[in-house]
This record gives structure tokens, sequence and C-alpha cells, in this order.
């Protein structure tokens, strides 16, 4: 339903919006990224009449059905082109130099087809062709001359993005908002409903696009899986390309010699490394590079190499924030390749607390307008490469005398990113400004914390970063999740004592044990490392109190992916009731994945009930990201859960150790 912000969006933006709600109805299915979706979407559906928005959804359909090979069907895909001669396909195209035969070929993803032959035009007008393929209407035709080694060649290629933009018309129309307006404009067209986030979110969702509106801006997002970490850097920019793991090499990445060809770092405004932890380094000389890199945007590699790129490091934090923070051996880099020394992560400008994202859910979709994903993108890329407003922000931010050299360029280079994609037209007030300040230098010290708990001296000591407001007043910023945690905030040093003798000193703080309660966020669980762990047996008598799933098993699942569950007395309501609650722990262990429940009934079973009540949990559980697989075994006997990290838990009368409450609506019968 259309509010006064949409109103005055097409007043203004006419003609480069689209309802993000159309995208929804189509994005399932395909697998094709969101800016290709909406380039379609503003082709077909740039009305507001219902009628006309219906028949362009089906002019999308359709143009999808007949030019979006999907991968089992490339067969087809070779068919078509060679029984009509020619035929055009939307597909990510790639063009790759052959050394032995001199010569490049191309290759769309899903044709399967590693020789159709490119006209240079192509790839020399569209360098990003040879680094990382692009998406693209592209026509190829059959090849008929029997002699020729190929079957096919590329005869267009329209890369899928604006043909104009007027950065001006960005300004002016921007000029004519409020910045509340325009942040929520933002984040509406990357597909979020604003209205449901806090300020303190927005501005997380911010963060993540700062590395493709600011050059060589490097950041760091670490936390649970399942809140989108990587999608803006697959799905939201041309501009952008994601590596997944996989090993990472100074030709790929910076240069190759042999060719004598930029890598990725030339093609691209912004590369995000995506589930960083799995990030292989074999060849040393690749961070030795990435430090240069990431200090000044150039490097050396028998020629010096200037570049624009921003990098993003993203991965998945398989541990309790409050633990870590309260631990003296574990830190929130924790994920990161072990080939990540001081060096590389004293180049992040700013780490964003995952943790505080929520999960990916459709109640945070948008229904309303939102710029087209391209235009917004094309916005950004005319910014990184054109617009320079960190001269601006030096003149104007005032820091403590905690800030270092990196310190001050990680905050001033995240302001700068807030002001290009808050303030395009240059007019921020001064509360805007401190807010922005005050958020980078957060950013900038959760950075230094983590640097001062690993290194044994005192270099990065100051972690009281501040700055002084609008006001004169100096303000220090803290980590909301480490406010208190002596463990993270006075981490034990090694001195030399008279004797000579390094000496440790212990901070006066207490590590959080498994057992324990912790108030923390959703996402976090209590877990400690496995050498605390150990068998136990637990004597539950009737009537008694204080147990619970939490406490017996969540310290069992650190670093689970998956469990099985066998109790052949899943079918009751309070049975079925127990078994959610055990769900709902199991899940507070971010690492789990899947759950399978092997179960059976007898009967005297309403299989109908029991059926509803685990289909209903099942989806539940999908919303996050976590599959459940029910099984069904007649003969079932025993009873324990299988973890895949090694545990098994014998549990002699099931999980129904929760005793079946005498009214259902009776105060403390979830409690028992």
């Amino acid at each position: 339903m259309m509010d006064k912000l949409d109103d005055k969006l097409i007043e203004i933006f006419d003609g480069k919006l689209v309802r993000k709600d159309l995208l929804q109805r189509i994005k399932k299915g395909t697998n094709v990224p969101t800016f290709v979706l909406e380039f379609l979407l503003a082709r077909y559906c740039a009305s507001d009449d219902e009628d006309e928005i219906q028949a362009g959804l089906e002019a999308v359909l359709e143009t999808l059905s007949d030019n979006y090979v999907r991968p089992d069907e490339s067969n087809i895909a070779q068919s078509k082109v060679a029984t009509k001669g020619r035929h055009k396909f939307i597909d990510k195209v790639h063009v790759r130099y052959v050394e032995t035969k001199k010569r490049h070929w191309a290759s769309l993803e899903n044709f399967n087809s590693q020789k159709i032959a490119v006209g240079d035009k192509f790839y020399k007008e569209n360098k990003r062709l040879l680094e990382g393929g692009i998406w693209a209407e592209v026509k190829l035709a059959y090849n008929e001359v029997e002699e020729d080694d190929y079957a096919f060649y590329i005869e267009e290629l329209r890369p899928i993005q604006l043909s104009r933009f007027s950065f001006d018309d960005y300004k002016s129309g921007r000029s004519k908002m409020t910045r509340d307006e325009w942040m929520d404009i933002i984040l509406r067209s990357v597909g979020l409903e604003p209205t449901k986030l806090e300020r303190r979110v927005k501005f997380h969702f911010l963060l993540r696009l700062a590395p493709l509106v600011e050059a060589n801006f490097n950041f760091v997002e670490l936390g649970p899986r399942g809140t989108g970490k990587s999608y803006f850097y697959s799905e939201f920019s041309p501009y952008s390309t994601l590596i997944s793991g996989g090993q990472a090499t100074v030709a790929s990445l910076f240069y190759n010699k042999n060719r004598k060809e930029t890598g990725l770092v030339g093609h691209w405004d912004t590369i995000a490394f995506d589930e960083v932890g799995n990030m292989k380094v074999k060849d040393p000389d690749v961070i030795q590079i990435l430090k240069d890199f990431m200090a000044n945007g150039r490097f050396s590699r028998g020629k010096e190499v200037i570049a624009d790129a921003s990098t993003a490091f993203v991965g998945n934090l398989d541990l309790s924030v409050r633990q870590v923070v309260n631990s003296t051996e574990y830190d929130l880099f924790q994920p990161l390749p072990k080939e990540f020394d001081l060096a590389i992560m004293d180049r992040f400008y700013a780490y964003l607390p995952g943790w505080e994202m929520p999960k990916n859910s459709s109640d945070y979709l948008t229904d309303n307008y939102g710029f087209i994903t391209d235009y917004l993108a094309e916005a950004f890329h005319h910014q990184l490469k054109s617009v320079n407003v960190y001269e601006m922000v030096n003149k104007r931010i005032k820091l403590g005398r905690a800030i270092e050299g990196r310190d001050e360029k990680g905050i001033k280079k995240t302001v700068c990113a807030f002001i290009k994609m808050l303030h395009p037209h240059g007019e921020c007030s001064n509360d805007e400004f401190d807010q922005y300040v005050e958020y980078a230098v957060e950013c900038r010290r959760r950075v230094k914390e983590q640097m001062n708990k690993r290194k044994p001296d005192d270099e990065f000591a100051n972690i009281d970063l501040s700055y002084i407001n609008a006001a004169g007043e100096e303000i220090i910023v803290r980590c909301p999740e480490s406010i208190g945690a002596l463990a993270t905030l006075e981490p034990s040093k090694t001195s030399i004592t008279d004797d000579g003798e390094a000496d440790t000193e212990k901070p006066t703080t207490k590590v959080v044990t498994p057992a324990e309660k912790v108030i923390a966020n959703q996402d976090d669980v209590a877990v400690d490392d496995n050498q605390n762990l150990k068998e136990q047996h637990f004597k539950i008598n009737y009537g008694a109190t204080g147990y619970s799933y939490e406490s017996i098993v969540l310290p069992y699942l650190l670093e689970a992916k998956s469990l099985v569950i066998e109790d052949p007395y899943i079918r009751a309501k309070h049975q079925l009731t127990n078994f959610v609650r055990f769900c709902e722990a199991v899940i507070k262990q971010p690492s789990v994945e899947s759950i399978t429940l092997i179960t059976s009934y007898d009967d005297n079973t309403n299989i109908q009930e029991m059926a509803e009540a685990l289909d209903g949990l099942k989806q539940s559980l999908l919303e996050m990201d976590v599959n459940l697989d029910v099984k069904v075994n007649e003969n079932l006997h025993d009873r324990e859960i299988r973890i895949d990290n090694g545990w098994t838990i014998k549990i002699g009368r099931g999980l129904d150790f929760y005793q079946k409450p005498d009214s259902w609506f009776g105060v403390g019968c979830r409690c028992k």
C-alpha cells in the first residue's frame, strides 16, 4: 500500500523506480541477481496501473522463460541456436584468453560451451568480461562453417546496466528530501522496510553498502548465518564481485605477470570475500600485497598498480559473543584465516557487529517503491569513482587524543561513506554529522579491541576512542557487546619481572561457563571449548526443578552442524511442546543447520495433529535457516541424541523430562 514517501518519491524520481513487491513475486525459482530482474521490471512494469503491471509481470516471466537458461537445460539451449540460427539469452558471460590457442573464447554460465567465438570489440569495451564476467543480454549465432573448430559465436552483447545516468538529477532529487526520508528510500531500494528497523540497525545495513560507494574502503562483518551478509555484493550491484571461499592468488586478485594484466582489483568497485574463514592462502605474497593494497590502494608487482577497489570480508561467527568478550582465549576475529595477522586486521576501517543483524525474514521486506537497484548502484559507482569528500570530512571532524593513525583514517573513511550515501548534495547538519562520527568510532574501536586482546604488549592499548561533538564535548564511544567485559577491556599482558622472566598479568574477570545463564543477543549461545566438557550423568527426580535443555544439552553442541534425535514418544501434545522447546534451545547454537527427528506412533496417536504440529515447526525452523527432517521408525526403542561433533547424549526418558502440566493455561506450565 502506497504511503506519503512513495508519493514524494514518484513525484521527484518518476521513471527510476520499481515496486519492490514485484521483485518478490518473480525472484523465487530463478538464480538471477536482483539488479537483472529489476532491469526487466523497469522495462515492462513502469506503471502504477495494476492491469499494466500484471501484463508487465507476464512479459518479464515470458522473457525469463524464453531467454534465461537453467543449468539443466543447456542442451536444449544449444539445440535452439543450432536449429533457429541465432537466439538471445540472459546470462552471465565470461571471456578467457587461451594461451595455447592464442585467442579468446567466451562462455555462458548455463550454456555449457567453453568455446564460443567472441570478437575483440566486446571484451575491449567491457573489460570485466575478462575478470569475473558480467550479466548481459547476448545474442548467440550458429556457425555453419564446418572447417571452424567452434559451433557458436557472439553476434550481439548488451550489458545489463543503465545506459544513461545524471548525478546532477540525483543530487537535485535528494535536496528535496530530509535525511531520514532519504535513508528510508535507500533501504527500500535494497528491498527492506525501514519502518520495522531501529536507526542503529539502519546504520548497520548502510555500512554494508559503504564498500560500494567509498573507494579503497576495507570492511569486515562477522556474525551468525542467515542475516544476508553477502547479499549486497552478489545481488545489488553490477560493479561488485563475490568470491566464495576458494583459493586467493596474486594473479587472480592483483596482477598476472605473464599476461601483464591487472587482476580483480583493477576491474571491480568492490571485491567481497564470502565465508572468509574458508579462504585458502597458499602464496605468502598474497598477504603482503593485500596489506599494501589495503593500506593505500596501490601495490608493486613488477610495475606499480593503483586501483580504487574496496574490500569486504564477511564470515560466520559460530561462537557466543557474550562468551567471547568475557574469554581470555578468544576474540571476535576468531573466524578469520590464520594467515590474517595484526597488520591485516589493523587495516579494517569498520567492523559491523553481525550478531545485531536480524535474520532473513519476509517480515522485513518492503512492498513499497524504491529506486531501480541498478539506478542506485550507478549512483554509488559514480561517487566511488568521481566524488571525494575526504577533505571536507577532514576539516569538519574533531577526534580525541587516543585516536591514532589508522584509527583516524578508518573513522574518516566511514564518515565519508555515510556522507556520500545520505548527503550526495553536500548538506549535513551538525547533529547528523555527529551521529556518523560516533558510529564510525564504535566500528573502528571494535577492530582495535580485538587487536589489543591479541597483542602481548600495549601497541593497541588506546581503545578509549573519542570525538569532540558540535557542542565541544568529548565523547568516549564504547562497543555495546564489551561494556563491563574486563577480558576485552583489560586483557592480560606479558611484562618482564625483576629476574628477567615473562610474567602474565591476570585480569580480574570471570569466564562464563556453559551452564550459567547468559543474557545475550538472540543469536548468541552460551558455549565453551571442548576441553571443559566431560561425560556426565543427570538424574532428574519427579518434581525436581532447575533443569532445562539449555543447561544440559546446549554446551555439547559446540561447532555442531547437525544432530539426530531418536525418541519414539514425540506424539502427545505435551511431548510435541517439549520438542519445540528443545528446538528453541538447539538454534541458540548458530552453527546448527539441520535437525533430524526419528520417532514413532501407535494406534492411539492423533496422526493428523502430530503431522500438523511437526510441519508447523518445520516451517518455523526454515525461517531460521535450519532444516527439520522427520522420519518414522515403528521399531524404534532406543532414545538418544547424536551430534556430528562426536558427542552422543543418552536420554532415558527421552525429551519428556518436563512434567505434563495440570492445565495448559496455568501459571508456570512452561516452567516445570
